[in-house]
């Protein structure tokens, strides 16, 4: 069993102390792995707005959570966001 699931189904239990410590872990993971795909993105030449798209966010709004993060900007200027 993943470290994902065993979390997710930790979300689910009656005991709110453990699935609102589990909520909080899973909420981490997703950052980080926004965070990757994301630089993976912009690595690949993709604009801030295809990646918001995708995201269902505004351009605004991912280029301030992301492109202060090291790497992410991929060689692009910030006259794009």
């Amino acid at each position: 069993m993943s470290e994902a699931t065993k979390l997710a189904t930790a979300a689910a239990a009656g005991d709110p102390r453990t699935g609102l410590r589990a909520v909080a872990a899973l909420r981490r993971l997703l950052e980080q792995l926004e965070a990757t795909q994301v630089a993976s993105a912009r690595s690949l030449g993709w604009s801030w707005q295809e990646i918001a798209d995708v995201l269902g966010v505004s351009r605004q709004a991912v280029h301030k959570k992301h492109s202060s993060r090291r790497g992410v900007l991929g060689g692009r200027t910030d006259r794009e966001a």
